[in-house]
């Protein structure tokens, strides 16, 4: 239960208090001649979470602030023996952070806007809801804290997403590193290629940190992720009442995103509708709601990535052209992680670090053996893939100081588990090599589409085909209407 306030209370009996009740407890000042009023006031407070002192007189109020750094003060501003404005001056000349409330029951527009113009964060009228001003001041009080939370924030993602943190002394990533260094404060749009697990993520979230939009948000948005029914809604928001289940009106990506960076992944799996409305937002630079028929401007960069080859499916015609020219304004391919065997070690070595300091280990150290292993592996999972196995061998390593080869997953220490090669044995009167390749074709389609439970989009994109392709070899392959049937 809080201690009353008492109005004669001296500085040094308040701090006697304030070390001794709950740690953080923020305090207020209340200066106000009106005895009732100030003791309710103070009161309020006190049951509101303040540590509350109490000042009848401006020369009192004065004399508290001296000798207290009060987190706010409410003052009213008629005091018997001076004016209230006076208190406010001192007490944000003394204390520039503080949180100061004027109140009154004689003043007009003109001494609320003075009020304000000096520093004062609110100005209320006699009679005001006690209610209201707890949550005021509560609400001022933690903007100092809440201001260097998000600075903090914002400094320790710049610290993550500092150029310098994409570990890469390859020379495909040392080209990637100049072209992200003059990208980065530009507002062109980017696209990313690459294959799943390359990082592209971290390379447009890398761009969003380095540019003047950094201290605004990020928004993801993943075109696989989502059912082609909900992309739009998604995407570009809804009305209410645009289709059943949508209560209210609801922002999309692009208005999250406002001033700041929208990264859409997986951009090639995008329905033809919604690439269509995508390309017609990039070019107005305005979005329309689902259902609704007023125009929104935004100020969004716009960053896209695709594990597939473009290219090629603006060929098959499942992607379109002009919206692949419109994103692909500033292109970055990230090789796979097979092609930058001299980065493995430095991946490697990090993600250990990583791993052990997030788990409370001692560091660890990779014997040279099963590092020979990681460099010697494919990774068609890149450098996701190698992050998960490292973290895999720091658990499996126990106690050990160091990781041995024994204690890698066991897909890259058994040869005959690190693919998905089958020895094929040709008998002497040969075999035929049409049927053996249609065989795993259909083999390869059927294991997509159980993957996928039937969603041949999905599928597609886990074989490494556009979706056409993949339809038309089920047709070509004569793939059977009811094992096709029992996947969806």
């Amino acid at each position: 239960m809080a201690t009353l306030p008492q109005p004669d209370e001296t500085s040094a009996t308040f701090a006697s208090r304030v070390s001794t009740s709950r740690r953080g407890q923020p305090c207020v000042l209340v200066i106000e001649d009106e005895e009732d009023l100030r003791l309710t006031i103070a009161e309020s407070l006190e049951a509101g979470g303040f540590a509350v002192a109490q000042a009848p007189t401006a020369a009192e109020a004065h004399e508290r602030i001296k000798g207290f750094a009060y987190d706010a003060i409410v003052v009213d501003l008629r005091l018997p023996d001076g004016d209230g404005m006076e208190v406010l001056d001192a007490a944000l000349e003394r204390y520039p952070q503080i949180a100061a409330i004027v109140i009154t029951g004689f003043g007009g527009v003109q001494e609320a806007v003075s009020a304000i113009r000096r520093g004062a964060k609110n100005f209320l009228l006699k009679p005001f809801q006690l209610s209201v001003l707890t949550q005021e001041l509560r609400a001022f009080v933690n903007e100092p804290r809440l201001r260097a939370e998000n600075a903090e924030l914002r400094a320790q993602l710049r610290e993550r997403y500092r150029f310098d943190n994409i570990i890469g002394q390859s020379g495909p990533m040392q080209q990637i590193f100049q072209t992200l260094e003059l990208v980065a404060p530009m507002n062109s749009t980017v696209m990313i290629h690459g294959e799943t697990g390359t990082g592209k993520e971290l390379i447009a979230r890398t761009l969003h940190h380095n540019s003047a939009r950094a201290s605004e948000r990020f928004v993801a948005f993943n075109a696989a992720a989502i059912p082609d029914g909900l992309a739009e809604a998604e995407m570009f928001g809804h009305t209410k009442g645009a289709f059943t289940g949508a209560i209210n009106d609801r922002m999309g990506r692009f208005e999250q995103a406002h001033r700041g960076t929208l990264f859409i992944d997986e951009v090639a799996l995008m329905p033809m509708s919604l690439q269509t409305k995508l390309l017609r937002a990039l070019q107005e630079r305005e979005i329309e709601r689902v259902g609704g028929s007023k125009p929104i401007k935004f100020d969004t960069r716009v960053i896209a990535a695709s594990n597939c080859d473009l290219k090629k499916l603006v060929q098959d015609g499942t992607f379109r052209e002009d919206l692949y020219y419109r994103l692909n304004v500033i292109p970055i391919t990230l090789p796979p992680l097979r092609d930058r065997k001299e980065d493995i070690a430095l991946l490697a070595r990090h993600f250990v670090q990583k791993s052990c300091k997030s788990n409370g280990l001692a560091h660890k150290t990779i014997s040279q053996e099963a590092l020979r292993c990681l460099m010697g592996f494919a990774w068609p999972g890149n450098i996701r893939q190698l992050e998960n196995a490292i973290e895999h061998a720091v658990a499996m390593s126990g106690r050990e100081p160091e990781i041995a080869l024994s204690v890698l997953p066991d897909d890259m220490t058994t040869p005959e588990r690190a693919g998905m090669r089958t020895p094929v044995n040709i008998p002497d009167e040969g075999i035929s090599f049409v049927s053996v390749v249609s065989q795993l074709e259909r083999d390869l389609i059927l294991k997509g589409l159980e993957k996928t439970r039937g969603n041949k989009r999905q599928a597609a994109r886990l074989l490494g085909l556009s979706r056409t392709t993949l339809i038309d070899k089920i047709h070509r392959l004569d793939i059977d209407a009811p094992n096709m049937q029992a996947m969806h």
